[in-house]
């Protein structure tokens, strides 16, 4: 018996590297490495199954609204439980997380792709985005932790490109997928490569160091901060589809609303506090986070309203159209990688607010010409030249700006700001799509027209966030936050 409990303690207990990897100095470079592949899994799936809709419901004879669900269930399970398992991971060790949630994210990947139900599916779904959850919640925290001060812009900006390039890619990944065999190797695809990213995890991580300090868990606080999460994004996931005046989307945001208030103050009373709402009490850190939102709003309205103008006014096959949709995440890939190591050279404000600011020009020079596929792929590829430049200097700086100890639950914040703008901005598209297209959202008059007044709004919510990011103080990410690297 005391055999079997040492061996159940023991997993409980982060192993150590190999001496060879522990003792090399590109060991940070390895950590890297090994948290994209989790970064860029944990968010193709969030968007890998928006493409495989129609034929979830032929083979699954299901309706829309019924499938929807296989992608909103993983949306509302990540988003609700990031920020908690940050927090449980700055006190039992982010390794272990991290490496455990590999586990239950394959696990849970094979169990979709053997689902006989729609129902099962959305269960599974579940389960996979779990662990989808502890991937994420520590990858930013587990890179602050391992990468020197000076070069944590360059770690983060890399971390960066592989959620944001999931996220793009997914659609057209899983439409792929579809077409060679089927909607079940969405998932299976991710067996193997689960089994390599844990793997990797155990072999290339650190174990953690400057934990929290053990404390009872705020339960509370996550019974509040759930439903609000989740009646949000119900709300603005079938908003457009049920009425904004009906009276369940109207119910869901009135709950989002009050748990929201609760959670408010059941944090600022809980000891320890699920979110130390304390943390927004720096300027660096709300400004990052605000602005974090706002991008993915953007990003996410571009993705969804690009389509419908290149199929319905351009006539493209839907094939032809996901392609040309590949240069905003091509542009967005090849600039993060950069905007990391300017970064850690100038500071994260100018990269931010330059950034911005050309998304901004980019979506109002798309609103007026847009008439060739020339001049359309130049300008997709430079919003995402905007957005590379943004997003990985405004995360390094947002991480940079928290201890140690609480960047687990700052990576998880940063987690949720991108759950929350992904939903808006799809809501938003689909809302303004709505009112200036009409019923009949394939007519190229029409479309072409919502396409303007959508991406000229977009334009509008860049300078907003370029506003807002210029407010940040005008630090050096290297230069920010308490602490040295492990």
């Amino acid at each position: 018996m005391s055999v079997l409990a040492g061996n159940w303690q023991r997993l409980l207990v982060e192993p150590r590297r190999p001496a060879a990897i522990r003792n090399s100095p590109s060991s940070y470079r390895l950590v890297v490495g090994a948290v994209c592949v989790g970064a860029f899994m944990g968010q193709l799936d969030a968007s890998i199954v928006t493409q495989a809709f129609p034929t979830f419901q032929r083979d699954l004879h299901a309706s829309l609204g019924g499938v929807q669900w296989i992608g909103l269930a993983y949306l509302l399970i990540l988003v609700s439980l990031v920020t908690a398992v940050g927090r449980i991971a700055d006190m039992v060790g982010r390794k272990l997380l991290y490496s455990y949630g590999f586990a239950v994210f394959t696990v849970g990947s094979a169990l979709c792709g053997l689902a006989n139900g729609l129902p099962e599916l959305i269960g599974f779904r579940a389960v996979q985005a779990v662990g989808a959850a502890m991937l994420q919640a520590n990858s930013v925290a587990i890179i602050a932790a391992a990468m020197p001060r000076r070069e944590l812009g360059r770690g983060i900006g890399l971390q960066g490109t592989a959620q944001a390039l999931g996220l793009a890619l997914g659609p057209a990944v899983g439409g792929l997928l579809v077409t060679l065999g089927g909607w079940r190797w969405i998932f299976f695809v991710n067996v193997p490569v689960g089994l390599i990213g844990v793997l990797l995890g155990l072999l290339l991580i650190p174990r953690s160091r400057h934990l929290a300090e053990r404390r009872p868990f705020d339960w509370s606080g996550l019974a509040f901060l759930l439903p609000s999460v989740a009646a949000l994004l119900l709300a603005v996931s079938y908003g457009n589809e049920r009425e904004w005046t009906s009276a369940p989307i109207l119910s869901a945001l009135v709950l989002a609303l009050v748990a929201a208030f609760l959670f408010v103050l059941r944090e600022k009373s809980a000891r320890p506090p699920l979110l130390d709402l304390s943390l927004f009490s720096t300027r660096s850190f709300t400004t990052g986070i605000s602005s974090s939102l706002l991008s993915y709003v953007i990003l996410f309205a571009t993705l969804f309203v690009v389509p419908y103008l290149l199929e319905s006014t351009l006539g493209m096959s839907v094939g032809r159209a996901g392609l040309e949709l590949v240069s905003l995440p091509v542009g967005l890939g090849l600039a993060a990688p950069v905007a990391g190591r300017l970064a850690d050279r100038f500071g994260a404000r100018p990269l931010t607010v330059v950034g911005m600011v050309l998304t901004s020009a980019m979506l109002g020079v798309l609103a007026i010409e847009h008439g060739s596929t020339v001049s359309l792929l130049v300008e997709l590829a430079l919003v995402g030249v905007g957005l590379g430049l943004f997003n990985p200097a405004n995360n390094a700086a947002t991480i940079a700006s928290v201890a140690l100890e609480e960047s687990g639950v700052a990576s998880g914040v940063i987690n949720v700001a991108r759950g929350l703008g992904t939903s808006l901005g799809l809501a938003l598209a689909g809302l303004m799509l709505g009112l200036f297209a009409g019923p009949n959202p394939h007519a190229p008059g029409p479309v072409d027209a919502a396409f303007r007044v959508d991406t000229l709004a977009l334009a509008g919510v860049a300078l907003w966030a370029a506003m807002l990011t210029g407010l940040r103080r005008p630090a050096r990410v290297g230069e920010v936050g308490p602490g040295a690297p492990c």
